[in-house]
Formats: C-alpha cells, structure tokens, sequence
C-alpha cells in the first residue's frame, strides 16, 4: 500500500489521512481492509486483492453505490464515504467505509456465548429478511443488477466457472439436475450474496447487528437465494465431513436451529415461499464449491503461497458431492 499517495488523494478530495498504525483486519480470501484514521474520526480502507481480478468481482463502485444508500434505510449498514475509481492511485479502485467495533463470530463460537445459538439463529435470519425486504426503488438502487433471468444466469455461470476450475464429471450431472428442475425467478429483492455470520459485526452484550460488511457482490434477484447462500454455509451435527472442514459457522450445536427450521423462519420473516428452496440449495452449495476450486487452481498455478489454499480443491469436491446428496433428496 502506498500511504502517502493515498493520503495524497485523499488531501484532494477533503479528507485528511492522520499519521499512525494502519493494521489490516485479518482473515478473508478476498478484499483487505485497513484500519486508518481520518481527521473525522476512525474508518475503514478497502480494497480489491492484488493481481487479476475475475469479472464481476471486488466491485468497489458496485459496493459504493449500494453502501451510499442503504444506510438510509439499515441501521446496520456502514456508510461509505469516499470511492475512488483512479486506478493510478494505487493500481486499484478503493473505498473508504464508516469504522463499526463489535465483535466478530468464525468458525467456533468463543466460550462466552456458549448456548447462544437460538438468539444468533434468529438474528441471522432477522437480519436478512430486513434486507432482502428494502424498498430499492425508494433508495435509487432500482437499477441495481439484472433481476430478470438471475437464476438461468447462475446455473449457466456458476457451470461455466466450474468447468474451467476442472470440477470433474459430477459437475456435468448438477447441470443436467438444475437445468431439469429450473425454477422461476421470484420477485426481486435485494441481495448482499455472501451473507454470512463472520461477514457481521456484533454488539458484544446484545449480540446485535453493528454492522453488516462485504457487500462488493451486492445485486438484485431471487431473494430465495440469498438464504441459500446462508444456508450453504450453515453446518449441521449430521452432515458429511466436508462441511464440518468449511469451519465458516459454528452452528453444529450451542442451540442453533437447523436449516430446514432456518428456511421455514426465514420464510415467515418475509412472507416468501420457500417451497422451491432444493433448487436454490443445490445451486448456492455448487456455487461455494466452484468458489473454493478457483482459490485452490490459484495454488496450484503458484499465484498464491499462502498454505490454506492447499485444502480447497479437497473442499471443493466434497461440497460437490454434497450438492449431489441435497439434489438427490439426502439432505436438505
């Protein structure tokens, strides 16, 4: 990162850089984020990965856009506060966000929350259901995407994507399966499209939303997606190894619900029907299977040193097969 000339910029644009520590947030596989200091007050650098960038994603002015507005309406959302989109700067777009302390929850539920899996299940589903109900077109986010035929374009991207990450001959039978069993687009909502429990900052007492982060995939669509998307994270006592590997939610015990019990509360949150929900299920776990075979090809092609990349393409296949069981009626 180089400081000075982002201090530079931002000196052009009203803003003053403080001297001082910029420590990067740890974890992630994607966007980092820095903690800096304004004349304003504390706030948050984010920015794309180095190298290149797939189409569609780390969207700094897509997630500008969508993080200018919905604070208006979601408490919970932290406002951006400056994008720039002059590449020369540091080789990448950037964005600065309003800095929300909390806590953040991973993989395992740290000892002071034990059995607070019910209260954490309703305000994931909650929180959700709020955003995927915004009023877009009251906020100037109408435009926001392409809900109309979101669906087919998944099935058909996520397909794409896969075969180029060389997910092998059971990618070929989830095709067939989706294709088979396609549904309609329902109405569109809005979607964050990476909701998830680490992707939330907690009120430490109150396990509140402070802030709900990551929202450079954010769109329109298929809000039935969205909770797939939840759900594809969301581990059970009994399911298959490979999920207990993601170590994404710690969900599998400490009274959290299940996620056909998550589904049915989401649904009554938002008035949905969720009866199609298979469909989305198969697509969203084939979507973070695909996900986690692309970052382990960035291993193999030595783009990457970092040595968690070494177990993806393991994870990948076995959510495949994973999404053949839900597709088979084995799990939900």
């Amino acid at each position: 990162m180089d400081w000075a000339a982002v201090g530079a910029h931002l000196a052009r644009h009203g803003l003053t850089l403080l001297p001082g520590e910029r420590p990067r947030f740890p974890g992630g596989f994607a966007n980092r984020n820095y903690r800096v200091d304004l004349a304003s007050g504390p706030a948050v650098l984010r920015r794309p990965p180095p190298g290149p960038l797939p189409r569609g994603a780390h969207d700094m002015a897509r997630e500008h856009l969508i993080l200018s507005r919905l604070p208006d309406r979601l408490g919970f959302v932290p406002r951006s506060l400056h994008l720039c989109e002059d590449e020369s700067v540091i080789g990448v777009k950037f964005q600065l966000l309003e800095y929300r302390e909390g806590v953040v929850i991973h993989g395992v539920l740290p000892a002071e929350y034990a059995g607070c899996g019910g209260e954490l299940s309703e305000m994931l589903l909650a929180t959700l259901a709020a955003i995927n109900s915004v009023d877009t077109n009251a906020l100037g986010l109408g435009g926001l995407g392409r809900p109309e035929g979101f669906l087919a374009r998944a099935v058909e991207g996520w397909l794409k994507r896969g075969a180029a990450a060389d997910a092998g001959p059971i990618l070929d039978e989830l095709g067939r399966w989706l294709r088979a069993h396609a549904v309609p687009d329902g109405a569109p909502g809005l979607l964050h499209n990476d909701f998830k429990l680490d992707n939330l900052i907690l009120d430490p007492v109150t396990l509140r939303p402070n802030a709900v982060v990551d929202w450079d995939q954010g769109t329109r669509g298929d809000s039935v997606f969205d909770l797939a998307t939840l759900l594809s994270y969301w581990v059970q006592p009994d399911d298959p190894q490979v999920m207990h590997d993601l170590h994404q939610m710690p969900t599998a015990g400490d009274g959290f619900i299940t996620r056909e019990a998550a589904a049915r509360r989401w649904g009554e949150l938002t008035g949905r029907d969720v009866s199609d929900i298979r469909f989305h299920r198969v697509l969203a776990t084939l979507k973070l299977s695909v996900i986690f075979l692309q970052l382990h090809g960035l291993w193999r092609r030595g783009a990457t040193a970092d040595a968690r990349y070494a177990r993806f393409g393991a994870l990948g296949q076995g959510l495949l097969e994973f999404a053949a069981d839900i597709a088979a009626g084995r799990s939900f």
